[in-house]
């Protein structure tokens, strides 16, 4: 069994951390504090694995992350 994932954590508009799997499609959550969603995230992690199987996960590879800058984008006029 694989016990180790990759965790994005970003930090939304109201200051709440979020924390995703890439690995585990659909696996996330947050929480008020770091310590708070190490825990939560885990816990998202056991579920996601307990729910769907072990062998439901192998066909993600996490690469990386990677910051793209696109041009301002205006809808067409109607």
């Amino acid at each position: 069994m694989k016990n180790e994932f990759n965790v994005i954590i970003e930090k939304d508009s109201e200051g709440m951390l979020v924390a995703s799997v890439p690995e585990l499609h659909g696996c996330h959550t947050q929480a008020k504090t770091m310590d708070e969603l190490l825990v939560r995230i885990q816990e998202a992690i056991a579920l996601c694995l307990e729910e769907y199987g072990e062998d439901n996960f192998g066909e993600r590879e996490f690469i990386g992350v990677q910051r793209v800058t696109v041009a301002p984008w205006s809808a067409p006029h109607a």
